[in-house]
């Protein structure tokens, strides 16, 4: 069920009216659990089942650890993630190994490729592993506190139940972490809405999904083998900028609508997007793109792994392995897992170059960097449009034999919606850096009109509607 779709919009109204009825205020978790269960079972009910072992495995163990002797919580902990990570890799990761170790074809193969990847799988894992090590943790760490294991087991369980299906987030992130959530569970009020900023929020989202990415889309369809292999040069740069502007304006609008439709019911989730695009190193990218995974990889890995801690050269390795699992988890395609190394390659380099260098930036050199940044990135971005990693060779090939195909009128009508869709995320990094400049600006006032100006084109520029990019991982 999309969050642009009118099944969904029907459900939503349905919940948020059940939701803040004031004689049903004491049932309100229970409200979202359900909904949220309706929500991922629309197209698959079968789904469910999968959903309902996560939340039972999670809630049973993480209650264990609470209320069972020092002595068996680091087993049960164990045991718990391990479940979590098995569960992950048959759903996720069977049919990779079965392509790439077994080729003879049998029944067995067979089954083991056409095993099914259930949505969102990816994401409640995590947040399950999160519950899991901040529960163990909870013993030696004061943040850890924040986690209030209820002794009654139902209610733990309705808890875990809302923690993990909760649907703002369930199907595509952010990635939420224990501690953060269990706290904000308590009874809500209509009256404490912050509806400026929730509907700021959803008019966002909307547009930078409906507007700019579904729009893109139709865009980008020739950045696909075989038919790139007849666009001119000109074009598949042009696509591939469209396709990076596309990925941004998909997930980033899946972002702020969760986050919008969260705000609906009270309860507050982190920050995914941070304006990647003004990123004028690598490591800052991370620190602004889809912001609640690589604070994941960075909290539940990188730093267990030893950080930059252990010496210059574990810590390239660390930012290596870390990454090259953070590209496998997109994906299950060693594509991704090269996407993932590129990116380890680079943060290891740049943490490389701060190491043995005393470069000072200025002005023009940030700007340089920032352009650097942006067509990395973007032609990192290619594993995600071309799985086959054959198809990417092709692609640079067909970046220097077709300069001399002429660019039709067709061609040069691609080019030009890729940028004029382009502009307006543009000018949202743009915008960012003018409020962080002048945050007292006249402008500011006014940006009511710029939301007004997003809601009307919503109405009327909105494109084909499709599934979101991260739904496939």
């Amino acid at each position: 069920m999309l969050f642009t779709s009118l099944e969904f919009l029907i459900l939503l109204i349905i919940t948020f009216l059940i939701y803040y009825i004031p004689t049903l205020k004491k049932i309100q978790v229970q409200i979202l659990i359900v909904s949220s269960f309706v929500f991922y079972a629309y197209n698959t009910p079968i789904l469910l089942l999968l959903l309902f072992f996560s939340i039972a495995v999670n809630s049973v163990t993480s209650y264990l650890i609470c209320f069972k002797d020092l002595k068996y919580q680091k087993i049960i902990a164990t045991i718990g993630v391990v479940i979590n990570l098995a569960v992950l890799c048959f759903f996720k990761y069977t049919p990779l190994f079965a392509n790439t170790f077994l080729s003879n074809g049998d029944n067995i193969e067979r089954f083991l490729i056409s095993i099914p990847l259930p949505i969102g799988i990816s994401f409640f894992t995590f947040e399950g592993i999160t519950l899991l090590v901040d529960t163990y943790n909870n013993n030696v760490s004061e943040r850890r506190k924040k986690i209030l294991i209820a002794k009654d087991p139902l209610t733990h369980l309705t808890n875990v139940a809302f923690f993990i299906s909760f649907f703002p987030h369930l199907i595509s992130g952010p990635i939420l972490k224990a501690y953060e959530f269990f706290p904000q569970i308590m009874q809500k009020k209509l009256k404490d809405i912050n509806w400026d900023k929730t509907i700021k929020l959803l008019v966002t989202g909307c547009f930078l999904k409906t507007v700019i990415a579904d729009n893109l889309k139709e865009q980008t369809a020739n950045l696909s083998f075989p038919a790139f292999l007849t666009v001119p040069t000109s074009t598949l740069l042009f696509q591939l900028f469209g396709y990076s502007i596309q990925i941004f304006a998909d997930f980033a609008g899946y972002s702020l609508i969760a986050l919008g439709l969260a705000s609906l019911f009270g309860y507050v989730l982190n920050q995914n997007f941070n304006y990647p695009y003004i990123s004028t190193s690598f490591s800052e990218f991370w620190r602004r793109w889809h912001i609640s995974l690589s604070s994941f990889l960075r909290e539940y890995l990188y730093f267990p792994l030893g950080g930059n801690r252990k010496g210059r050269l574990r810590t390239y390795f660390n930012l290596l392995i870390v990454m090259f699992l953070g590209g496998l988890w997109h994906g299950a395609a060693w594509s991704y897992a090269v996407w993932g190394t590129f990116h380890g390659l680079l943060l290891a380099f740049e943490r490389f170059i701060k190491d043995y260098t005393n470069i000072k930036h200025n002005k023009i050199t940030n700007v340089l960097c920032g352009i650097m940044v942006f067509i990395c990135v973007s032609f990192g971005w290619l594993l995600f449009k071309l799985p086959d990693f054959n198809s990417v060779i092709l692609y640079f090939r067909s970046l220097f034999n077709n300069r001399d195909i002429a660019c039709s009128s067709f061609f040069m009508r691609i080019n030009m919606y890729n940028f004029l869709y382009a502009i307006p995320v543009l000018l949202y990094h743009f915008y960012y850096l003018f409020k962080f400049k002048f945050p007292n600006s006249i402008i500011l006032k006014y940006e009511y009109i710029l939301y007004g100006i997003m809601l009307f084109f919503i109405i009327t520029n909105s494109g084909v509607a499709g599934d979101f990019i991260y739904f496939q991982f």
